[in-house]
């Protein structure tokens, strides 16, 4: 099955939220199309960074990128204490900013592995 979806489809928000952490140098940015098969948002944006101070640091810078660009700070937030894994509620997209142990622990790609999916660039542009 090819999960890829067309990066032409990405909410203008997202990708400003992807260009945010890609800013401060947040890896393995990848956005998952979650909305056929959850009711409460269409896209889960991930990153990760390497310390909890990093991980702290890329919500913030996403946070700003996405009302540089015109929208609205978050929803909710949640995880910001301990900064392992800091998720933040945009209403149509949902971000899962993670430390890379968590993230490798907790592997949500792999539990949402059949949905499409646009992998970013170090410099937060879509790849596919």
């Amino acid at each position: 099955m090819n999960n890829r979806v067309s990066s032409n489809i990405l909410p203008n928000l997202l990708r400003a939220a992807a260009q945010g952490a890609a800013d401060l140098q947040a890896s393995d940015l990848v956005a998952l199309e979650v909305g056929d098969v959850m009711g409460i948002t269409d896209w889960f944006l991930i990153a990760s960074s390497s310390n909890v101070r990093q991980v702290r640091r890329v919500a913030e810078e996403i946070e700003s990128a996405v009302k540089k660009s015109g929208g609205e700070g978050p929803i909710r937030i949640e995880g910001l204490e301990e900064a392992k894994w800091i998720l933040m509620d945009f209403g149509i997209f949902v971000v899962h900013v993670f430390h890379k142990e968590t993230r490798d622990f907790y592997d949500i790609e792999r539990l949402w592995s059949d949905v499409p999916r646009v992998r970013f660039d170090v410099d937060g542009q879509p790849t596919n």
